[in-house]
């Protein structure tokens, strides 16, 4: 039986629907725009489709053929993570769960981990190879072994977009690699990051690493934001030659959040540009007061049920490289800084995988905060070492935020309740490892 038709799971049967007026104002087929921004048209960004959302009170500041049916490349695997994200949430995977290579995501075009068929890597490692290094073996991986292949997996990607508002959204592949049926829009990829934002606040934090250590070597988060435009907290970038450059972006700044998506940017650095541009020029106008709780219903509030997990249709192969892909069909942020550097990272000890999490709620234990990003890895490393079984199933990270004009950064644990946060940082400090609970907004 069709998995999309025996799981009706991204808002179940009496599950709380995401109220806030952006969804609705989103879903919009188009927006009057202000008399001042309508005459800043002439002035718009060299992209193809741009929209600018203010996530307090839902209003659209800027669009710019926010409809136009666009090729989303990358930008793609942030709903492959907004699926995994369900699956994590009900325990069925965790961060330290084995996912299996097969030869189908390890032949996958650049940018990629190069991951060898039969291997396997972590939940939490894929997580952050897609978020930084847009890997495309790493994303079909994560298809696969959700959904038994990465056709299922589109078609439930689809669904899923559906559900939550994305109406001019088709996936096709986990990837965002080139393909004819797979498009989206500008509006749509807000609407996407709001999800990200609003209905897993215990995972989204992770679209902040900046650098990730794999097998002994760094790579560098292609989204250059992060690294020196003020409040940037994620998300995703994107490119493929049929795209040109994509980028949605989430940037909060004195109690102020603007989302902005750019699509089909000539250049990664003219998408930069065209985003900090549209960023600067409409936080003026940007409510600085968040909605309240009756306006914003978090779908966490009655987890949704999820399809079980599908035995993966395939035969791991022996453990041999795959074959590379010609550099004639490297697609995937190729033009981004997507080459690795020699770590200088402790990689933390992979926890056991014989525990379920216990809850997935929207506080975050922290664990250090420090002025250099090695620093605080390093001290989730030693952390995790010392206390695997308080810490199991919940997603090490780091998250930047400024003090006095410098640059920190938080070592933190996501994904607990309230109560289970106060218990778990309780028993660490026993343990003489100091800590704060924190919550994720």
């Amino acid at each position: 039986m069709d998995i999309l038709k025996r799981h009706d799971w991204i808002y179940g049967r009496g599950a709380t629907r995401y109220l806030l007026a952006l969804a609705l104002l989103l879903a919009a087929a188009a927006l009057p725009l202000s008399e001042a921004l309508a005459k800043s048209r002439s002035s718009a960004p060299s992209v193809a489709a741009a929209i600018v959302v203010d996530m307090n009170s839902g209003s659209i500041l800027y669009s710019q053929a926010a409809d136009m049916p666009r090729y989303p490349a990358s930008l793609t695997k942030m709903m492959t993570l907004y699926v995994l994200f369900g699956y994590m949430r009900e325990g069925k995977v965790t961060p330290s769960s084995d996912l299996t290579v097969t030869p189908h995501a390890a032949g996958q075009s650049p940018t990629k981990l190069g991951l060898k068929p039969g291997a396997a890597i972590k939940t939490g490692d894929a997580i952050k190879a897609l978020v930084t290094q847009s890997a495309n073996d790493a994303a079909v991986t994560i298809a696969e072994n959700l959904a038994g292949s990465e056709e299922n997996f589109a078609r439930l990607m689809t669904d899923t977009a559906r559900r939550i508002g994305m109406s001019n959204t088709t996936f096709r592949n986990a990837s965002g690699l080139p393909n004819e049926e797979q498009v989206t829009t500008a509006r749509d990829m807000a609407i996407l990051a709001a999800h990200l934002i609003h209905d897993y606040p215990e995972y989204y934090g992770v679209f902040g690493t900046r650098y990730f250590t794999f097998n002994g070597r760094k790579y560098r988060n292609h989204n250059k934001l992060l690294f020196g435009y003020k409040g940037t907290d994620g998300i995703k970038t994107g490119y493929t030659r049929a795209s040109g450059f994509n980028l949605t972006a989430s940037v909060r700044r004195d109690n102020k959040h603007l989302v902005a998506v750019v699509l089909g940017g000539k250049t990664g650095s003219s998408r930069d540009a065209a985003m900090r541009a549209l960023l600067d020029k409409n936080f003026a106008a940007a409510s600085h007061i968040k909605p309240s709780p009756e306006q914003l219903v978090a779908s966490l509030v009655t987890p949704p049920a999820l399809p079980a997990m599908m035995k993966p249709a395939f035969a791991p192969a022996p453990e041999t490289p795959a074959p590379a892909a010609p550099s004639s069909l490297a697609e995937g942020d190729i033009a981004e800084p997507a080459q690795p550097i020699k770590a200088s990272l402790t990689e933390s000890t992979p926890a056991s995988t014989t525990k379920p999490v216990r809850y997935a709620g929207a506080y975050h234990v922290q664990v250090g905060a420090f002025m250099s990003e090695a620093d605080a890895e390093n001290r989730l490393g030693m952390v995790q070492q010392r206390a695997i079984d308080l810490l199991e199933g919940h997603l090490p990270f780091t998250a930047s935020f400024m003090k006095d004009d410098k640059e920190w950064y938080r070592a933190r644990f996501a994904g607990f309740s309230k109560d289970d946060a106060q218990t778990t940082c309780a028993a660490l400090k026993k343990r003489s490892l100091d800590c704060v609970v924190m919550s994720s907004e």
